[in-house]
């Protein structure tokens, strides 16, 4: 088995014009957006630069051309073994050797990277095909609502229903008939790619980092369903300052121009780790990478953009096997001072421990064998301490017309607001997970949606926090539920809420408000 290969430079130049030519570009057009973005550290300095050949110890020699580097060509340590199994060589798979997933022993990462280039489309077609029968994907914007920096709030329900059903219909059938006519608006919503997974990146995110881009799927949600880019940053230690971000995302580039007489120097020193990348398992240095170009990895603060979060999705680190990961949004990290548990399944009791914990588990998802490949990360305590206390900083967005109980304030909410108050605290049962003022119970509940669906269900999942949860569609573990709406369409069917209209959109305008 004798194989060429062939210089990467020269195959990523090919996947370039393959994705220019043959991949969806999703990209907005806005006048807000910047003509170019500024230069990106982590890129810079893993770019290198095409100088010409003027030194006779840049000339390749024939010795340089040659296969004898290629593992297959390699002379044995003795001519014994011609005598012995296979001459003495691994002909299988080796996993350190061969791409994850690849198909034969000895793939190399450009054919890898040329199956998948050409299966992208497919992939996302599929995907969107799947999206499109279960969503209304036009996005239909509130003329009033906004999130922190200003983004419009989308709204919902977008799930479509069965024929001949409507929200009340479905609302009267038992989970059985439900589950057995297969109508249930919220199935598990899948990655695009299962068998590979990983973190993928939005689109208006990647505009500004191409090195997120990864060549074999791309993201599948319109960009009105997510978060803003960039969101807005609180702080728990500076509340007068409002949102610290200041319209830009943080990142390698700015981080300390932005917060060096903001934080100190332990939680700066924090904040630079979290803005650092890491070898992850889609990005990294070796052929199991899912980018063009080998990667120095992904920082913490891609994903937690600003310490919040822009709907980045990949598979959760929990599960076993593969078919049984699901997807997982990336969730905020704002609040994640008063949080008694931390990962959705996981159950980590400290900042400290789920900051060490993703390296092994998120970044590598679940498998310490690959990060060994790919770059294994293992910090100290005192590093872990120092990311744990510049994440403990991290706050909600302000909330007028909370009180210091979590409470509205009569004097400043609408009717509306305030009837949706009583429906969370008493019909909806809202409160029995999310209590104020954080609006969570620090405890994990299993909702037993297979009941509802053909489909295993989800196990026990920690209850996630409703402040600030306007600036966090789409909703649920896996972004199930794009809107608001959705949600509590969701939870009237699998808690048999028996909520009318008006309670909903009372209960909508209510959690705006948190």
């Amino acid at each position: 088995m004798n194989r060429r290969r062939s210089p990467v430079f020269g195959a990523s130049v090919v996947v370039a014009a393959l994705l220019a030519g043959g991949a969806p570009s999703h990209a907005q057009d806005s006048p807000d957006r910047p003509a170019a973005a500024p230069r990106d550290a982590a890129a810079e300095v893993q770019t290198p630069r095409q100088v010409p050949v003027s030194r006779p110890e840049q000339r390749q020699s024939e010795h340089d051309r040659s296969d004898v580097f290629n593992p297959p060509d390699g002379a044995p340590l003795s001519p014994a073994f011609r005598n012995q199994p296979d001459n003495g060589r691994v002909l299988g798979f080796d996993f350190a050797r061969d791409p994850l997933n690849a198909k034969e022993p000895m793939q190399t990462f450009e054919e890898t990277m040329r199956a998948d280039v050409a299966a992208r489309a497919k992939v996302m077609q599929t995907q969107r095909g799947l999206l499109a029968s279960r969503y209304d994907l036009t996005p239909r914007l509130d003329p009033e609502a906004r999130m922190s920096r200003g983004k419009p709030l989308p709204v919902g329900p977008t799930a479509r229903l069965a024929r001949g059903v409507d929200w009340d219909a479905l609302a009267e059938m038992p989970p059985e008939q439900i589950r057995e006519r297969g109508i249930f608006p919220y199935p598990s919503l899948p990655h695009p790619k299962q068998a590979t997974g990983g973190q993928v990146f939005p689109q208006m995110q990647i505009d500004m980092f191409p090195r997120l881009e990864r060549f074999d799927v791309e993201f599948d949600l319109p960009e009105a369903f997510l978060p803003e880019f960039p969101p807005a940053t609180f702080l728990q230690n500076r509340p007068e300052l409002g949102d610290v971000s200041r319209g830009e995302v943080v990142s390698i580039n700015n981080f300390h121009r932005l917060f060096k007489g903001i934080l100190t120097p332990v939680q700066l020193d924090g904040l630079r780790l979290l803005v650092t990348p890491f070898p992850q398992e889609e990005f990294n240095a070796t052929d199991d990478r899912k980018s063009a170009q080998p990667s120095l990895g992904v920082a913490c603060f891609d994903c937690h953009v600003n310490g919040h979060t822009t709907g980045q999705f990949h598979l959760n680190p929990d599960d076993r096997p593969q078919e049984r990961r699901f997807r997982l949004d990336t969730t905020s990290l704002r609040g994640l001072f008063n949080q008694q548990i931390h990962g959705s399944k996981r159950s980590l009791r400290s900042v400290e421990d789920f900051t060490e914990f993703e390296f092994r588990t998120a970044y590598f998802n679940g498998d310490p064998i690959h990060a060994m490949k790919k770059g294994f990360t293992i910090f100290d305590r005192i590093h872990v301490s120092h990311m744990a206390q510049l994440q403990n900083m991290l706050d909600f967005p302000p909330t007028p017309k909370l009180n210091v109980e979590g409470r509205l304030d009569p004097a400043k909410a609408t009717e509306q607001e305030l009837r949706g108050e009583a429906i969370f605290f008493g019909k909806g049962r809202c409160a029995g997970c999310h209590e104020p003022p954080a609006y969570l119970d620090h405890q994990m509940h299993d909702l037993h949606l297979e009941r509802f669906l053909d489909e295993p269900g989800d196990g026990p999942i920690k209850t996630f926090t409703l402040r600030g949860i306007k600036d966090s569609p789409p909703y649920m573990h896996d972004g199930r539920c794009l809107t608001l709406e959705d949600t509590v369409e969701f939870f009237n069917l699998v808690l048999a809420l028996k909520l009318n209209g008006q309670e909903k959109a009372d209960l909508v305008a209510f959690m705006r408000q948190l």
